[in-house]
């Protein structure tokens, strides 16, 4: 008795740590950043993966390709992150990136209204191209300078004119230049994209919403764990192990032919039998 019961602990030993090394596996997902230049996308993408942020970034080219892990419950997904450029000459590239992807960021700058409306032409498209089932966030990210607006000090205007014109056109160089990490010098910038309206927007688009500070940290966490939230897992793994079963019956000799194949004769009845069961669909 006490030898079975070895024999049977034995063999419940290794199919438990099976169990336990198959939950450990990190699922694997692919997720794409898109929006408009200078959005802030490589820094969100640098907060989540590092924990850090560089003040004068510079612009991505083609496209950068980052992982990270995220622990949800007792899973752990390893997210695959296509972190694309924003410049419309990279436009046609971004069919190769979002491809098969099962989410997608969508982010756009709060300051700049112009920077939501291509955020909304991305999601058209997600929408239109991508996996059917792709989650999609919308991130408006640069939150922090709103609060830099509400804190700035004004001062009175004591330089001459001539200051004044070099003071704008540094200001609006700065805003042309900016890197992903957001901000120009000169007068703070205001909000140009009210949360209600996005909010609005992502809910009738069935998008996920998020307003985020890539410099502070704010909301960066959020976006990927509730992205992770909203990936079927189970689905996906469900119906990668139906596909491959359906691979390995379809690579496997039927009973018939294996039968044949070993005794070197052939059932005449078999094709009659079979004929007879078929469905007269």
């Amino acid at each position: 008795m006490s030898n079975n019961s070895a024999a049977t602990s034995s063999a419940t030993a290794p199919s438990a740590g099976a169990a336990i090394a198959a939950a450990q596996k990190p699922f694997q997902t692919k997720l794409v950043l898109l929006g408009d230049a200078a959005v802030g996308k490589s820094s969100v993408v640098l907060r989540f993966v590092s924990d850090d942020f560089q003040e004068n970034k510079e612009p991505t080219i083609g496209a950068a390709f980052l992982t990270q892990k995220c622990r949800l419950e007792d899973k752990i997904i390893k997210f695959e992150i296509w972190d694309t450029a924003g410049q419309e000459r990279f436009h046609s590239l971004a069919p190769m990136y979002y491809r098969n992807a099962q989410a997608s960021a969508v982010v756009y700058d709060v300051t700049k209204t112009s920077s939501f409306e291509k955020a909304k032409s991305w999601v058209k498209e997600l929408q239109r191209q991508a996996n059917p089932n792709i989650v999609i966030a919308l991130v408006g990210n640069k939150v922090d300078l709103l609060a830099s607006a509400t804190s700035a000090p004004s001062f009175s205007s004591s330089g001459g004119d001539a200051e004044d014109e070099e003071d704008d056109n540094a200001t609006t160089t700065g805003a042309a230049g900016t890197g992903a990490a957001g901000g120009s010098s000169g007068a703070a910038p205001t909000r140009a994209v009210p949360k209600e309206e996005a909010q609005a927007y992502a809910e009738e688009a069935g998008l996920l919403f998020f307003e985020t500070s890539a410099k502070t940290g704010e909301g960066i966490i959020e976006v990927f764990t509730e992205i992770a939230k909203k990936i079927p897992i189970n689905d996906i793994l469900a119906s990668q192990a139906t596909q491959a079963a359906a691979g390995a019956t379809a690579g496997r000799p039927s009973a018939a032919g294996a039968g044949a194949g070993a005794g070197g004769n052939v059932d005449l009845n078999a094709g009659a039998q079979a004929s007879k069961d078929a469905c007269n669909c």
